[in-house]
């Protein structure tokens, strides 16, 4: 397992040059089942991690851009009159797939945002009354340029909620980005390294690790932090506990771990908790995005860690 996770990430990497930590963080919100949220200025890779880490995966994909023109029906399927069964049947939309990418997500509107919600909180879609469950595993992977706001639609808190994670890549060094500008080394296609089935498994797997009772609380100390705060008007809620919780087991699981230990939790409370926090005193783009990490940083600094 820890070879097959090791190659994943070396697969991406063939990609996404000098970034060895977004791709870490992208494998643990995979192990974890969760979502993410990739924000950064234009043109520094969020939609070739996205894709990298899909075709890594010998998983269905599909890449939607999302446009303020988008309808829900449009990324959830739509049901079609069969006149020889003489029945309504599903003509699926792109969320029934393993992967999906979603292209700018705050370039469409709250309608065809919020058609997101179930998938991504209960692996399930539901048209015309009728349930029906989406493939495992399933993923999301969203990308949003902060830094223009004309024709955006932000994210509300609660669709927020619903990503595991949200990272940043930032500028390449200089070494890396030489490889970008000039193609050299940067492979064609992608081969697959992990089957699907293996993904569910290392997911189940991840599930497991154990997470001792003094780490629940450390855990429960830094979301109460982000509550009390008087920087921040609305902290972390109980999915973002929750979300902290088993990507800490994710993490413990990439690096060989059955056990969690506190530098786990620590390492991933921006990433987890960040975008979740509402700000005493908003900023918008950037600088909230930088605001509040730094907010974070400095609560996770006054909570103690276990021993």
């Amino acid at each position: 397992m820890q070879a097959k996770l090791k190659a994943l990430m070396a697969n991406v990497g063939q990609v996404i040059r000098g970034k060895d930590d977004a791709i870490r963080m992208a494998t643990v919100c995979l192990l974890s089942r969760g979502h993410l949220l990739i924000e950064d200025v234009p043109g520094v890779g969020k939609t070739s991690l996205a894709a990298a880490l899909a075709n890594s995966l010998s998983c269905s994909f599909q890449r939607v851009q999302l446009t303020s023109d988008l309808l829900p029906s449009d990324l959830l399927g739509t049901m079609i009159y069969d006149p020889v069964s003489q029945q309504f049947q599903l003509k699926a939309g792109p969320l029934f797939h393993h992967i999906v990418l979603a292209d700018e997500i705050n370039r469409t509107t709250p309608r065809t945002q919020s058609a997101l919600l179930e998938a991504m909180n209960e692996g399930q879609v539901t048209l015309d009354s009728r349930t029906y469950a989406l493939p495992r595993p399933f993923m999301v992977l969203a990308t949003q340029n902060p830094a223009e706001f004309a024709g955006t639609f932000p994210l509300p808190e609660s669709q927020l909620d619903r990503f595991l994670m949200r990272i940043s890549l930032g500028y390449p060094d200089r070494a890396a980005e030489l490889e970008v500008v000039t193609g050299t080394s940067l492979p064609e296609e992608l081969e697959p390294v992990m089957m699907a089935e293996e993904v569910v498994e290392m997911q189940t797997r991840t599930e497991k690790v154990r997470v001792e009772a003094s780490l629940v609380d450390y855990i429960l100390d830094i979301v109460s932090a982000t509550r009390n705060s008087t920087a921040v008007s609305l902290g972390a809620s109980p999915r973002g506990a929750k979300s902290l919780y088993r990507a800490a087991q994710a993490l413990a699981l990439l690096e060989g771990y059955d056990y969690v230990l506190p530098r786990h939790i620590k390492e991933l409370a921006v990433p987890v908790l960040a975008h979740r926090l509402i700000l005493a005193a908003p900023a918008g783009g950037l600088a909230h995005t930088r605001r509040s990490e730094e907010v974070l940083r400095a609560l996770l600094e006054e909570v103690a860690v276990p021993l």
